[in-house]
């Protein structure tokens, strides 16, 4: 009688350990740290710098990817000797951390399913929850890879050289060489610092290299992979919103090809139910950019951004940050809808 107990315990044990296994956090494996979806350089090397400094610190931890890196990303992988992040979409089970990004949208696809425990970002607060107090750090500076280098220097913790010029690559991408409005002085701080250690003496020089580096196929990839290269979906009172932002030196080469991203936008709203797209074509050295309009509310969103629509497009002089100065107005403009 006892041995029929003792088995028939183990049987339901066994079953119990069968069920619940797949659905606990694999706490034993290493935390992921993963960029938002379409990943610039800021959310690859955010991932890299994040992982190692977490590893130093006794929290063993790796960097994930989305999706694979722009030239440009590419370019600074490249110069410096880094491995590109491993491509992972499934992070169901795992502790993640997030950088550069705090929303749904931009996250992992399962992000609900895994154990988020922490946030580093530079945007504004989006719409993740936790269950359990995590660790966030959130701060208005031009590049998640500012604060981590900050996080960097309260720990003591040396940056290796190439961690380091994968850092500023980011710094310099995200701030466009210090030239868009979200760049502060925290962000030239840390390039600088980043520069002695990664050997670049000359940062103009180097963020004319990256950005050249980064429109290498503009002329010739298809129109369609342009326009998801840096794009982001937002809920804007409801509405489903997507914004993309194509920045360059030699300006002509994106807006040569303008009304092509006209007609594949027009797909997207089509195919996928998008309320409104916006693209911003960026002129690095005219510190502005074309904006291209699909889809509803087409005057209202040209009236914020002070821009005159000619074809759907039009001049936004000083425009150049999609977080900063762009996605706040559409926010107002659907608020009031």
């Amino acid at each position: 009688m006892m041995f029929t107990k003792i088995l028939n315990f183990l049987k339901t044990a066994l079953i119990c350990q069968v069920l619940v296994m797949p659905i606990m956090p694999a706490f034993g494996l290493p935390i992921l740290v993963v960029g938002h979806k379409n990943p610039d350089s800021d959310s690859i090397f955010s991932a890299i710098s994040l992982a190692h400094l977490k590893t130093q610190q006794g929290q063993p931890s790796i960097a994930i990817a989305l999706g694979k890196p722009n030239p440009e990303t590419q370019f600074g992988l490249d110069f410096f000797k880094l491995e590109a992040p491993q491509m992972m979409t499934d992070v169901a089970t795992r502790k993640v951390i997030l950088v550069d990004h705090n929303t749904y949208s931009q996250a992992p696809d399962d992000i609900k399913q895994a154990k988020i425990v922490g946030i580093v970002d530079h945007h504004s607060l989006g719409d993740i929850s936790t269950d359990e107090p995590i660790e966030v750090l959130i701060k208005p500076v031009g590049c998640t890879n500012t604060i981590i280098w900050q996080l960097y220097q309260q720990a003591g913790i040396p940056i290796p050289a190439s961690i380091a010029g994968g850092m500023l690559t980011a710094i310099l991408s995200d701030t466009l060489g210090f030239r868009s409005p979200t760049t502060t002085e925290s962000d030239q701080i840390a390039a600088k610092s980043l520069a002695s250690i990664a050997g670049i003496e000359d940062l103009q020089n180097f963020a004319q290299q990256m950005f050249l580096a980064g429109e290498v196929d503009l002329k010739t990839a298809p129109i369609g992979n342009l326009l998801q290269r840096d794009f982001k979906n937002f809920e804007m009172s409801g509405y489903k919103v997507g914004v993309a932002n194509l920045s360059a030196f030699n300006f002509e080469l994106l807006n040569v090809r303008k009304n092509e991203f006209y007609e594949e936008m027009l797909k997207l709203v089509n195919q996928q139910g998008y309320e409104t797209l916006v693209l911003m074509l960026t002129d690095v050295q005219a510190k502005g950019s074309e904006i291209v309009l699909v889809g509803t509310h087409q005057k209202e969103i040209a009236k914020a951004l002070n821009v005159t629509l000619n074809n759907h497009s039009g001049w936004a002089a000083g425009v150049m940050s999609r977080k900063k100065q762009v996605v706040p107005l559409l926010e107002m403009v659907f608020q009031n809808k």
